[in-house]
């Protein structure tokens, strides 16, 4: 059975990530989300994949390189304009039942596979990965009875636990002809989900097969929950690094190759260090923590359960708490990115232009590339800098910071006699 993986959207949620780089190459555990997306894929014994690219396509194929480093035969089609899921798929061309995935989601693979086997053998029209979640109005909500799905509202307005679309389909041939009959939605979209109502009012028998495992990585604080997850997973290892005596590394640590761990570093695991770092003197880096490749971090620096891209430096005397940091970012000494709020509430982030509630009482910052920061700058929970920007010596950042823009602050002095 072949796969489509739609991978064709801009990430606006995720931004100012996204502002440079592809939201299906931003890293989870060391490995993009559309490497973890075909491992998944192929883990359940699919070995070939179509994606639908748009945004940023050929950052996308480059990387993927023909698929070679995954053992996937790999095909790529352009959704030119981005008008929804459905409109997607009809760009692919399939004359058997296949798998569908959205390219933000992650799924176990054994729940895949019998997903797979289930529709072979009830025949179904359409089979849908389901989960359960506590709120379900950023997700397509199922009415069912038993296994038959009898309807899917698209983000319903009550918050409540209930069966949540999860963007993992298996699909007969014939969803085609009912995606030729979806209209937009009210969103100005032609959504999978209506052509899944096409089907089941045409008669249809369209099922739901819960999945044990699955992640919608759809804002930036889901990757710390996806980076969590795999790095719970991996396998301790230091070769072809090198530890210096007086460096201790406990639990589930991974380090590359090139990469120096100095005296007096202390790494809590499950913790991934990238190839050729440069780590410590005398740091603290803690559960859940991934760095990339040619991250520095300095003399007197705390890391904790955050994401840091390839090439970024941390300054000695530094703290980051439950952040997302980008590619070649440089922070001066003593940078604090604050990751609880005075009042111990949710920390909320601005998404699409709406404060969003994260869910979590400790989260820091998202920042993207090429970001720099002054000696003592302090970044408050919840705030996002865009790429190539900056902050001056003894700043206090409280609220976003756009792309290429400079936040400085000036110091008033006044001479006296003693």
């Amino acid at each position: 059975m072949r796969a489509v993986v739609l991978a064709a959207g801009e990430g606006v949620r995720m931004r100012p990530l996204t502002h440079s780089v592809s939201k299906m190459l931003l890293p989870i555990a060391g490995r993009p989300l559309i490497e973890h997306v075909l491992a998944g894929l192929k883990e359940a014994g699919i070995t070939e994949a179509t994606l639908v690219v748009g945004n940023r396509k050929q950052e996308i194929i480059d990387h993927l390189n023909e698929g070679k480093a995954l053992g996937m035969r790999l095909s790529y089609v352009e959704q030119p304009e981005r008008k929804g899921t459905a409109h997607a798929l009809s760009f692919v061309e399939m004359k058997e039942s296949f798998v569908a995935v959205n390219g933000d989601v992650l799924f176990d693979a054994a729940s895949l596979k019998e997903m797979v086997d289930a529709h072979k053998r009830t025949g179904a029209a359409a089979t849908l990965g389901v989960f359960r979640v506590d709120d379900v109005t950023p997700y397509g909500a199922l009415l069912t009875e038993g296994k038959r799905v009898l309807g899917v509202i698209e983000k319903p307005r009550k918050k409540e636990s209930v069966l949540a679309n999860a963007g993992v389909y298996v699909f007969n041939p014939v969803i085609f002809e009912a995606i030729a009959g979806t209209r937009r939605s009210r969103r100005g979209e032609v959504e999978i989900t209506s052509s899944i109502q096409g089907l089941i009012r045409g008669g249809r028998f369209v099922q739901a097969h819960e999945l044990r495992w699955w992640l919608h990585v759809g804002v930036p604080w889901a990757l710390l929950d996806a980076n969590e997850h795999f790095l719970k997973a991996q396998q301790a290892s230091t070769r072809g690094a090198e530890v210096e005596g007086g460096a201790r590394l406990t639990g589930n640590v991974l380090v590359g190759e090139g990469t120096k761990v100095r005296a007096g570093a202390y790494i809590e695991g499950p913790v991934r260090v990238g190839k050729n770092c440069d780590i410590g003197p005398n740091c603290f880096i803690r559960s859940f923590t991934s760095l990339g490749d040619r991250v520095r971090v300095g003399n007197g620096v705390e890391i904790k359960n955050s994401i840091i891209m390839d090439g970024t430096h941390v300054g000695h005397l530094s703290y980051i708490g439950d952040s997302i940091v980008g590619r070649s970012c440089n922070f001066g000494a003593g940078t604090k990115i604050g990751n609880l709020r005075l009042d111990e509430k949710n920390v909320v982030v601005r998404v699409k232009g709406k404060l969003t509630d994260t869910g979590r009482r400790k989260f820091g910052a998202v920042i993207a590339d090429n970001v720099k920061t002054g000696l003592n700058s302090v970044i408050n929970p919840g705030i996002k800098l865009g790429p190539n920007s900056a902050l001056g010596p003894g700043v206090v950042l409280y609220k976003d910071l756009a792309p290429n823009r400079c936040v400085l602050v000036r110091q008033q002095l006044k001479e006296s006699s003693l």
